[in-house]
C-alpha cells in the first residue's frame, strides 16, 4: 500500500476517534476504510453508550466492537497489582470463540501494552483455561456454559466487568441459552456497557435485547440478501433421496473447489459426508457431538483446502469466516428464514463473489416460499438433466402465497390438532360428536 494510501485509511479511522495504533491494526487487517457498520457502531461505542447493532454477514461486525472495546481498555484504569476483567465477548459457538478471540489480539498488537485476552469454551478440559485465569484477564472471550463455570470455580471475577458484548445476540437471546444469559447477567454489575451485535434481530429477540439496555442506540446497517450482489443464490428442485447423488454431480460438473454443505441433523452430517468420500471426495463432517479437538482440526482443514466438502449442521452458520469460499449448498432448507441468512452469509464475504445453493425437495417448496417471502426475492426453479424431480409435494401441502408460520407448532396447537382427530375419529365410529 502506498504511502498515500495509507494515510487515507489512517484518516478515515481517525475520524472515527480511533487512536493511531488501532487505525494501524486495521489497516493491517485489510480494512482499506471503516465499513457501513464500523462507520457507524465505532463513535457510539467509544462514547460508553449502549449499543444494539444490525449488520449483514462478513460486513465487518468484529472489528465493529473490538476495536471500541480495545481502545476503552487502554484509556480506562486499569489494576496494575492484578488484571480486573474489562471486558466479556459472548459467543454461541466454540469455533467463533476462538476466532473473535484471535482478531482482538491481532488487533491489540501495536497497543503499548496489549491485554490479557483469554479464550473460554467447553468441549476441552476446563484446567488450562483455570491456569490462564491465574492473575486475571482484561477480556474474556466464550460461550456462556464455560464462562459460568469459571465464574463458579472462582477463576472469573464476573462482578468486576465494565463491557459485555453479545456477537449473535440473535442466538445468545433465544431459549436455548436463556437460562445461561441470565445467570450471566445477574452476576455482572448493573452499571456496564453493552454492545449487543448480530445479522438478524427478529422483534420478539429486539425486544430482549432492548431489555437489557439502557438507553441504547440502535444501529441498523444491514441489507436484505435480496440486495447483496455478491450472493447469487440458485434453487435446485430434486427429489428428497437423490440430494446427496446431485451435490456430487454439481461438484464435478461446476469445478467446485471447496463447498460448505449445511444438513439438519448430526446423522445427517455423518451420512451425507460418508456417501461423499465413498465418492472420492475429501470430506468431514462438523457437529456438535464431535470432540473440540476434532472440530478444531476439521475446521483447520477445511480453511487450508485439505478438505474440499464440509458437511455441518448450523453450528458453521453463525459468524464462521472461511476466507473466499465459493460455494454454501442447502442440502436440507434451514429451519427458519433468519438461519437460511446466516447460513448462505458464509460466502459472498469480503469483495469476493459467492454462489448458494439450495435443494428443494416437494415437500419443502412451501417452506423455501416462506424463506423468498421473507428476504424479499424469487429465486427462480431449476431441474438438472438425469436428477428430474418424480416426488409430488403432499396432498395437505399449503397453496402457493399462504398457510405457513414459518415457526413450529406451539404445544397448544398441537393438543388442538390431537384433540380434532381424536373427535373426528370418534364420529368416524359413531361414538359421538356429531348431530
Amino acid at each position: 500500500m502506498s504511502s498515500s494510501s495509507l494515510h487515507a485509511v489512517h484518516a478515515a479511522h481517525a475520524a472515527l476517534g480511533l487512536r493511531p495504533e488501532l487505525q494501524q491494526a486495521a489497516a493491517d487487517r485489510g480494512h482499506a476504510a471503516p465499513t457501513p457498520i464500523q462507520a457507524a457502531a465505532i463513535p457510539v461505542a467509544l462514547q460508553g453508550r449502549d449499543l444494539r447493532a444490525m449488520a449483514h454477514t462478513g460486513s465487518g461486525k468484529t472489528a465493529a466492537f473490538a476495536l471500541p472495546l480495545l481502545q476503552r481498555w487502554h484509556e480506562g484504569p486499569r489494576h496494575r497489582s492484578r488484571r480486573a476483567l474489562h471486558s466479556l465477548v459472548l459467543v454461541p459457538t466454540r469455533e467463533l470463540a476462538t476466532q473473535v478471540a484471535e482478531s482482538i489480539a491481532a488487533l491489540a498488537v501495536h497497543l503499548p501494552e496489549r491485554p490479557k485476552v483469554v479464550r473460554a469454551i467447553g468441549g476441552v478440559s476446563i484446567n488450562p483455561q483455570l491456569m490462564a485465569l491465574r492473575g486475571g484477564a482484561d477480556i474474556v472471550v466464550g460461550t456462556p456454559g464455560r464462562v459460568l463455570d469459571l465464574a463458579d470455580h472462582n477463576a472469573l471475577r464476573l462482578h468486576e466487568c465494565a463491557l459485555l458484548v453479545l456477537d449473535e445476540a440473535d442466538r445468545l437471546l433465544d431459549l436455548g441459552f436463556a437460562d445461561e444469559l441470565q445467570r450471566i447477567l445477574d452476576a455482572l454489575p448493573a452499571r456496564r456497557q453493552n454492545l449487543l451485535f448480530s445479522a438478524t434481530f427478529a422483534p420478539r429477540t429486539a425486544q430482549l435485547a432492548d431489555a437489557l439496555l439502557h438507553d441504547p442506540v440502535a444501529v441498523v446497517a444491514a441489507a436484505p440478501t435480496a440486495a447483496l450482489p455478491l450472493i447469487t443464490q440458485r434453487a435446485i428442485e430434486v427429489d428428497a433421496g437423490r440430494r446427496t447423488a446431485l451435490l456430487r454431480h454439481l461438484i464435478a460438473q461446476e469445478g467446485w473447489r471447496q463447498v460448505l454443505v449445511f444438513v439438519a441433523t448430526k446423522h445427517a452430517c455423518e451420512t451425507v459426508a460418508d456417501k461423499l468420500r465413498k465418492g472420492g471426495l475429501a470430506a468431514e463432517p462438523l457437529h456438535g457431538v464431535l470432540g473440540q479437538g476434532k472440530r478444531t482440526q476439521v475446521l483447520a482443514d477445511f480453511k487450508a483446502g485439505r478438505v474440499q466438502v464440509l458437511v455441518a449442521t448450523d453450528l458453521a452458520a453463525r459468524g464462521i469466516d472461511i476466507a473466499q469460499l465459493p460455494v454454501v449448498v442447502n442440502h436440507d432448507l434451514a429451519r427458519s428464514p433468519t438461519d437460511h441468512v446466516h447460513r448462505i452469509g458464509r460466502t459472498g464475504r469480503a469483495g469476493v463473489r459467492g454462489v448458494a445453493v439450495s435443494f428443494v425437495p416437494a415437500a419443502a417448496e412451501a417452506h423455501f416460499r416462506l424463506i423468498e417471502k421473507r428476504q424479499g426475492l424469487r429465486v427462480p426453479r431449476e431441474r438438472i438433466a438425469g436428477f428430474e424431480p418424480v416426488e409430488a409435494p403432499p396432498a395437505d401441502a399449503p397453496a402457493p402465497g399462504g398457510g405457513i408460520k414459518g415457526r413450529r407448532p406451539s404445544k397448544k396447537d398441537k393438543l388442538r390438532a390431537a384433540a380434532a382427530a381424536a373427535n373426528a375419529a370418534a364420529v368416524r365410529r359413531g361414538e359421538g360428536g356429531g348431530a
